[in-house]
Order: structure tokens, then sequence, then C-alpha cells
């Protein structure tokens, strides 16, 4: 398994760990973007691609054997700072639904743009399985 690494005088982060130690097979998951499986958008709706992208991550990791709960970091870059924050309870409720309660570091960039013109958000993920 892996060890969340948090120091004990700091405040619990929500919905994220702030570090992550693990060992064993080791899994990269290029950037995700919110279409499915024959690269088609089905919304522009930033909390469904966004669902739409944990649906990819989980499908990549299951290929290796691996669920979410073997995720240990999550990169996430949206195009929209401001429709993130606005639909955060959306967004969490989305998250919990396809990956639960697993909870690796993760950090959320705002860029300007993604190399899919539609793509609203994109997430890079990387998951170690253990020996």
């Amino acid at each position: 398994m892996h060890e969340v690494l948090h120091p004990e005088n700091w405040k619990t982060p929500s919905g994220y760990a702030n570090g992550v130690a693990a060992s064993g097979r080791t899994i990269f998951v290029g950037g995700q973007v919110g279409w499915n499986g024959d690269q088609v958008f089905e919304s522009d709706d930033f909390v469904e691609q966004f669902r739409q992208v944990l649906r990819n991550i989980l499908a990549i990791l299951q290929e290796a054997e691996a669920g979410p709960e073997h995720l240990v970091r999550l990169t996430w870059y949206i195009t929209d700072k401001r429709e993130y924050l606005s639909r955060l309870r959306e967004t969490g409720a989305a998250y919990r639904e396809v990956f639960g309660r697993n909870f690796p570091a993760m950090a959320v960039v705002q860029v300007t743009a993604l190399m899919e013109d539609r793509a609203k958000v994109e997430i890079e993920a990387t998951a170690v399985i253990p020996e």
C-alpha cells in the first residue's frame, strides 16, 4: 500500500494528501481529457468533462489491474479557475462517485489552453501497485 505523509501540526487537507510514500509497480497515466474512448467530447460542461477524465484514468488503471486506491498523485490542468472554484461541490461529488474516498497528493494548475480546444480539464496520474 502507500503511506499518507502529513506533519502532525498541520491542518488536515480536504480531498487530497500533502504527500504520499509508496513502493511497488509504478503506473504513469498521461494527461487525460474529457472525451470518450473514441476521442469524442460528449459535453462542454466542466463537471461532466471532469467525470469523464476520471473514468478514462480508471480505465487505464484497470488495464494494469489497479484502481483508484493505488493512486499516489494527480496533476490537474484547468482552463478556468473561477468555473472550477464555483463547482467544487459538484466536482467533489463526481470525484467520490468514480474514485471513492481515495485522496492522493494533488496539484491544480490553471492554464491558458489545452491541446484539445474543447477540453476544460486535463489530468495526469501516477499510481503504485504494491509488490
